[in-house]
């Protein structure tokens, strides 16, 4: 019988992925807040008694899409039905005016490729308030 005791190692604990977890947190918890802005300048601003002068509003274009596909600006008829002639013709009415509202106007039997045209058209001038003019059922049956 041996009764020496046993040659027995010490359990040991690795803590270096205890670390590069630690450190993980850290730097996540670190780019993920966000800071209060304590140092912060605060301004009272004054008031002002007088109503501020607003500018008349501009007069709306409409753009009306024809059955055959064709455009018209505010009525007027253009030479033909191509997206840059739809385009130079928005500009003279405008202007550098884009704040301007625009009624589309479309025929119900148009394309509907006519109408998205006009509609690119516009979102590429940079007039960001479109309107598109309906009829009501009652309205459209008549007496």
């Amino acid at each position: 019988m041996n009764f020496k005791p046993r040659r027995t190692d010490e359990p040991e604990l690795n803590m270096t992925p205890l670390i590069d977890v630690v450190l993980l947190l850290i730097v996540f918890f670190m780019l993920s807040s966000t800071f209060a802005q304590e140092g912060r300048l605060r301004v009272r601003l004054p008031e002002a008694r007088d109503v501020p002068v607003t500018r008349p509003a501009p007069d709306p274009i409409v753009v009306t899409v024809t059955q055959g596909g064709g455009y018209r600006v505010n009525e007027r008829e253009l030479v033909n039905a191509s997206a840059d002639t739809l385009g130079a013709a928005l500009q003279q009415v405008a202007g550098s005016e884009r704040g301007a509202p625009v009624t589309l106007r479309a025929d119900g039997r148009a394309s509907h490729q006519s109408v998205v045209t006009a509609m690119d058209v516009l979102g590429k001038l940079g007039f960001a308030e479109i309107n598109i003019a309906t009829v009501n059922d009652a309205d459209a049956a008549g007496p």
